[in-house]
């Protein structure tokens, strides 16, 4: 089985050779396949996270000793390397996931094994497991944040709503639909669309987005698109002359890592929201981003999803020392409540409900891949449960208190939750 582990996981460790001196980290991030673009770079972020730690003697004097596994962009094979992390390698807790399809695969073996996961990006709500702390954004400190800014800054009156067709953009959509239609847009006014991954002919979409403004309205797309299916769609948007003034695009899973290295002549001035940029303007910022490039290279980039692996990291170790143990419901308990100041300025606090508060940014693209921040609100509490959508309404989530993650106000009763949500 030891060598069967080894042969399945790439174990990245830092010398210790006593077990008893070692606290295992799991890390479960793709680092082959579609995503691995992505979660390369969160792989990366918690090793130099760890590295951090052990400089400053470790946890609970004991050295962080990281294990890495890849599950090389494959839903399924999250929940076997999360088994494999939590029964084979013994860690302590995990950092990972990328995809809500990835953390939904995840979570039914976390839950049978009272495992602990941080999970960093932002995601559609309607979740919530004691087995899981949720470090990225909830729609209402993202998608409403951003179609506020539309509504009330922008002034506009149209919305296309376009997304990959997973369960990320249909659900987050799902609701901005409800919030648009309780604000005063009319359904006829809404324009949604899917596409498969690595959608590439936008041609078609473009023109019925340029067409739901021939009444002269103000139109406005928010962005749900992943991957490298944006690199099309920003370019037919320009090969159609429209630009950021004619119709502006928030986009939500568009930052500095997926600028990196692009032509962003056809981004300039639109717009991507998000709880962290690189561009943030603090101390504390300039030093992360200064150990980041230190460690990786000058044309290495920050972004949101590592901001919440440093919220989550440093969060967990605070609770770990102060339950003085890495026993998972004892670090739960202290996890409750726990402070730590963000990247962006203000500190963001974690929840009863297993998310945080923090505040929201909105971005607008510039020249060099960078963002420069127009707007940011003071910390906003993340909701598992939206207030947009009747069913979701009337549930609460309070691991503390109620010790119960669907809570329903009006019976008063615990709804009891399966993994599959």
């Amino acid at each position: 089985m030891k060598k069967l582990a080894l042969a399945t996981a790439l174990l990245v460790t830092t010398g210790i050779t006593s077990a008893s001196a070692e606290i295992k980290v799991g890390v479960l991030h793709s680092l082959s396949g579609t995503m691995a673009i992505s979660e390369t770079t969160l792989k990366d972020t918690m090793l130099m996270l760890i590295e951090e730690q052990n400089k400053k003697g470790g946890l609970l004097d004991q050295e962080l000793v990281p294990v890495v596994v890849d599950p090389a962009s494959d839903w399924p094979l999250f929940a076997e390397k999360a088994r494999e992390l939590l029964t084979v390698q013994d860690v302590d807790v995990i950092f990972g996931a990328w995809t809500s399809v990835s953390r939904k695969s995840v979570l039914p073996v976390i839950e049978e094994l009272n495992g602990l996961m941080f999970y960093p990006v932002q995601y559609e709500g309607e979740e919530s497991s004691k087995n899981v702390f949720y470090t990225g954004a909830a729609p209402n400190q993202q998608a409403i944040p951003a179609t506020d800014y539309f509504l009330e800054e922008l002034g506009v009156e149209k919305f296309a709503l376009l997304g990959t067709d997973y369960v990320y953009p249909r659900t987050t959509n799902k609701i901005l639909e409800q919030y648009l239609k309780d604000k005063g847009i009319a359904a006829e006014d809404i324009f949604v669309n899917y596409t498969p991954f690595g959608h590439s002919d936008w041609s078609k979409i473009v023109a019925d987005v340029v067409a739901l403004g021939a009444d002269g309205k103000k139109v406005g797309v928010i962005s749900t698109i992943n991957g490298d299916a944006n690199i099309g769609f920003y370019k037919e948007l320009a090969a159609a002359g429209v630009s950021a003034n004619d119709i502006p695009v928030v986009a939500f899973s568009v930052g500095e890592e997926e600028l990196s290295g692009l032509d962003t002549s056809n981004l300039v001035g639109h717009l991507a929201a998000w709880n962290y940029f690189q561009s943030a303007d603090t101390e504390a910022n300039a030093e992360f981003v200064k150990t980041w490039k230190a460690r990786m290279g000058d044309e290495r980039v920050t972004n949101d999803p590592m901001e919440a692996h440093y919220i989550g990291f440093n969060m967990w170790v605070n609770a770990v020392e102060k339950a003085g143990t890495t026993d998972v419901d004892a670090v739960r308990n202290a996890m409750y409540g726990q402070e730590l100041p963000n990247l962006t300025g203000g500190t963001s606090i974690m929840l009863p409900n297993h998310h945080l508060a923090k505040p929201v940014l909105i971005g607008e693209i510039q020249e060099d891949g960078q963002f420069d921040i127009i707007s940011q609100t003071e910390e906003v509490s993340g909701d598992a449960w939206t207030d947009f959508l009747p069913e979701s309404a009337v549930l609460k989530s309070d691991w503390q208190e109620l010790g119960c993650g669907m809570y329903n106000i009006e019976t008063a009763s615990c709804i009891q939750l399966t993994s599959n949500y």
